[in-house]
């Protein structure tokens, strides 16, 4: 019984040591920083702007030609509803927003008699210069008829943001306008810059903005700056 008693006490003893060991050696779990690909809706706030800039929210500028991103100049928009008018602010459409991994096509016919857009899914349609214009994403781009993918936006673990709008359409005043980037034939004319902004994992808030010049029609060399901010929201699986 004394031998069988002292050998049960030294095999639990070097079971105590090894699982001692185990345990410190071990590192405790730790949890990553989300990365790679956002797929879902990433919501838009609307702009709180009625004071002058934006103090958060989306919008909606235009560079005139020869104009930088910094210094403008920007073309003024009379039926916009900040207090500087070079700011259109963007409301969220029947979506809520832009949608990643899937189309959200323009009606047919994309525009009214009087050339107003009428696509409604992204963003609810903005007047500008007493007409609206409309944004779609489409299979085929409708200004170029080139394929084009669906819109991508993807987060480093460190959370900025980058991606592909080449799908991105305005509708207005019977014209199309590809306001991507890059543009449809991979593209980056003039002041076009890809996606960049901030996602943060743990809340969903994000900020992001594009610039895209318009190629072509009555706004040849004018350059777009779209500013988003929200929630995304990811696709259930």
């Amino acid at each position: 019984m004394k031998h069988g008693a002292r050998g049960l006490a030294i095999m639990l003893a070097a079971l105590l040591v090894v699982a001692t060991g185990t345990f410190a050696g071990a590192s405790s779990p730790t949890k990553k920083k989300a990365g790679g690909n956002l797929v879902g809706t990433f919501q838009v706030e609307a702009a709180d702007c009625a004071g002058g800039p934006p103090t958060s929210g989306s919008y909606f500028r235009m560079i005139q030609p020869g104009g930088t991103l910094d210094a403008g100049p920007f073309l003024p928009n009379g039926d916009s509803t900040c207090g500087d008018q070079t700011y259109s602010p963007q409301e969220p459409g029947s979506d809520g927003g832009l949608i990643t991994g899937k189309y959200q096509p323009q009606p047919d016919p994309p525009m009214d008699a009087a050339g107003n857009g009428l696509a409604d899914s992204i963003l609810t349609p903005t007047k500008f210069f007493a007409l609206n214009f409309a944004v779609s994403t489409n299979k085929t781009d409708p200004q170029t008829g080139l394929s084009v993918p669906t819109l991508s936006i993807k987060t480093s673990k460190s959370g900025k943001l980058s991606g592909d709008t080449t799908a991105y359409s305005v509708a207005y005043g019977g014209q199309q306008f590809n306001q991507g980037a890059p543009k449809p034939d991979g593209s980056l004319p003039g002041l076009t810059e890809k996606v960049t902004g901030t996602y943060d994992s743990k809340t969903g808030a994000f900020e992001m903005e594009w610039v895209s010049q318009i190629v072509g029609g009555p706004f040849d060399t004018f350059t777009g700056v779209w500013h988003f901010e929200g929630t995304f929201k990811a696709k259930k699986k």
